[in-house]
């Protein structure tokens, strides 16, 4: 098995989840289309690329190993914004505020973001994928647009630290063998494998547990691990349209494993 793995960690992290009415919910994990989005911005796929965004959805498989789900802060937002006016497109935040000035409403709503959060994603190509794993990576390393934690106030706040792996038995090898650099820019040495920093685990409050998501069969997370205690969901985050925020539901595995 071949996988890509790579952290994600910032001050702020919006996984979305289903909105209802003015309320915009965050998951304490990445999401697929977040993951996929990222990845679509460094190698420079447009938002409204729908054949292109179909394709990567359809293309790659992502799992995620949780080592810190962060605290829950929410943000009651207003936006002044213009109403649809046929098929204008406002090109502009100026544009928006001097155009369609007689046309400005405000949207109230509460979002929800997590707080120094860390995980780690592995990312797999399945057959006809557009681009391959090493090109991600590079693309990871020089992104062609500015990478982001689901919303575009969530800057990264670390590199992503991508690494590509080669013949790994399962997932959970492939995770235990990245190698997780320091989140700080201090004379820190590496973590060991499988393990975050000694310091940057302290600050983080990163136990030993983990939480692990992955999609595809159940065994490839784990051949040698008893996966009875294992929970199947349906999640609602596979990316239809991008242009017109639909997604489909998909099915994804849990584990959790408890630390020392």
């Amino acid at each position: 098995m071949e996988l890509l793995l790579f952290r994600l960690y910032g001050p702020l992290a919006s996984w979305g989840e289903i909105a209802v009415g003015e309320n915009r919910h965050s998951a304490n994990y990445p999401s697929k289309s977040a993951i996929l989005g990222l990845v679509g911005a460094a190698l420079g796929i447009e938002r409204s690329d729908d054949a292109q965004q179909v394709v990567l959805q359809q293309s790659y498989q992502v799992a995620v190993e949780v080592f810190s789900t962060g605290q829950l802060l929410r943000d009651y937002h207003t936006a002044q914004v213009p109403d649809s006016a046929g098929k204008f497109v406002y090109r502009t935040r100026r544009d928006e505020l001097v155009l369609g000035k007689e046309r400005l409403g405000t949207i109230l709503s509460s979002r929800e973001y997590r707080s120094d959060a860390l995980a780690v994603v592995a990312l797999r190509a399945l057959a006809d994928a557009p681009f391959s794993l090493m090109q991600i990576e590079e693309k990871l390393r020089k992104p062609l647009f500015h990478l982001y934690l689901g919303r575009k106030s969530c800057p990264l706040a670390a590199p992503l630290n991508p690494q590509l792996l080669t013949e790994q038995a399962d997932l959970l090898t492939a995770f235990k063998a990245h190698l997780h650099k320091p989140l700080l820019p201090r004379k820190q040495v590496d973590g060991a494998a499988g393990q975050p920093v000694q310091q940057d685990a302290y600050w983080l409050n990163a136990g030993g547990e983990r939480h692990y998501y992955w999609e595809g069969e159940p065994q490839d997370f784990a051949k040698d691990i008893d996966l009875q205690r294992r929970q199947t969901r349906i999640r609602h985050d596979q990316p239809l349209s991008r242009k017109r925020w639909q997604f489909a539901p998909r099915q994804e595995h849990y584990f959790y494993q408890g630390g020392e």
